[in-house]
């Protein structure tokens, strides 16, 4: 991981090797894919040279591949908690009684058939219900359980727009969202018979007003009026994030909807994506491109989403000390109570700072993948990204730089 943050070409060549992993018949395909990605890299360092060479040895490669593989599933391991939720329970047992909620995803995107489509929201309804029945035994846990509004689900699962149907597409949003729905509100329905609480993540920027659209025309049918408890993405990335903002809570302070939306405010993952496709297209970009404009911006959304209250629950999803101690100051001196933000972290990511937070008293929530690796590599790669990234709070700490530095304001 040290290496691929320094050296861009041999990021890329890794990445594409963990891509088709799973896709690899054998040890010895593992191997060969790995010296095929490895040739590309020009002055490879002295650990890929040694893989290559070994690469070379036809009796050597199953061993090789062997390594490879084992050092790829450990790394999803990192962030996945497990292949579904029965086996991930130990873990999402263990966060809780330490003091930490989860929100549990079901990974899977971008389905191309109906029938994947299907299973993924069987699997999401079974998540549901499968969590729901083991987390009701779960010891009492005041401060994740209850805000200035009421109580807080102990069931959270997030879902992706993409994966319950393969008709999303920016030229032909309406068709989607109708394909979409006919999966979403069966699962809305059923999470308000669990009280329990339902995430909409938001994905590239080619499908956020068409799944933001779905979310508030769902909510706000006199059917929904009443729950489940769901929530919403925010992407401050985005140049034009303060006027989706604007949107929500025209929306949010028009509704009497109870419980109110809850905003999570994200950086976001999708920024490879979003800056090559804009280059390629010749568009503008629609993503900052310097990481101290993306963090004014999250500080702002931050300041404007607690000033919201209570028209929409507050949650503030960064790994950053500087935003995380931002939205607590910001909390505290417009008013509010600690148990009125929620702070939320990715498994794998902010391990550490999760633990700090609970131990603190504050209501922190990880967000734990669950699924095989096949369905995880998209996810995977995009947290690879986030982890190698020469710009991120973590690796500018990890790599020596004064946390004094790091609290400065962006």
């Amino acid at each position: 991981m040290e290496l691929a943050s320094r050296d861009r070409e041999l990021r890329a060549a890794l990445f594409r090797f963990v891509d088709v992993v799973p896709a690899c018949r054998s040890l010895d395909d593992v191997a060969r894919h790995l010296r095929g990605f490895l040739d590309e890299v020009p002055d490879a360092p002295p650990p890929i040279s040694a893989a290559m060479r070994i690469a070379d040895v036809r009796a050597a490669r199953p061993a090789l591949g062997a390594a490879a593989a084992a050092g790829v599933k450990h790394m999803a391991h990192r962030f996945i908690v497990g292949e579904t939720p029965a086996g991930a329970e130990g873990v999402l047992r263990g966060l809780w009684e330490r003091g930490v909620a989860s929100s549990v995803d079901l990974l899977g995107e971008a389905t191309v058939t109906q029938a994947e489509a299907d299973l993924y929201a069987a699997r999401c309804r079974e998540a549901l219900e499968y969590m729901h029945g083991r987390a009701g035994h779960w010891p009492p846990r005041p401060v994740l359980e209850h805000d200035g509004v009421g109580q807080v689900p102990r069931t959270n699962v997030s879902v992706k727009i993409s994966a319950l149907t393969p008709l999303l597409r920016p030229d032909a949003p309406a068709l989607g969202k109708r394909d979409a729905e006919a999966r979403l509100l069966p699962l809305l329905r059923r999470a308000r018979e669990l009280g329990a609480h339902v995430h909409v993540d938001m994905e590239s920027l080619d499908s956020r007003e068409a799944v933001l659209e779905l979310i508030l025309d769902l909510l706000s049918s006199e059917e929904l009026s009443g729950g489940p408890s769901i929530g919403i993405v925010l992407q401050a990335y985005l140049r034009d994030s303060p006027e989706q903002l604007d949107s929500i809570l025209s929306w949010a302070r028009s509704s009497s909807r109870t419980p109110p939306l809850q905003v999570r405010l994200v950086k976001g993952a999708y920024w490879d994506h979003e800056l090559v496709e804009a280059r390629q297209q010749g568009w503008p970009t629609p993503v900052f491109e310097r990481k101290a404009d993306c963090d004014r911006n999250f500080e702002a959304l931050t300041r404007r989403l607690l000033d919201a209250r209570p028209s929409v629950r507050v949650a503030v999803a960064s790994h950053n000390l500087r935003s995380v101690s931002h939205a607590i100051a910001y909390n505290r001196l417009a008013g509010g109570r600690d148990r009125d933000l929620e702070v939320q972290v990715l498994r794998g990511l902010g391990d550490d700072l999760q633990d700090a937070l609970a131990t603190s008293g504050f209501r922190v929530r990880t967000y734990c993948p669950v699924g095989d690796l096949v369905a995880g590599m998209a996810y995977l790669v995009r947290r690879l990204l986030e982890n190698t990234s020469n710009e991120s709070f973590l690796h500018e700490r990890a790599s020596g730089r004064a946390l004094e530095e790091l609290l400065a304001a962006p």
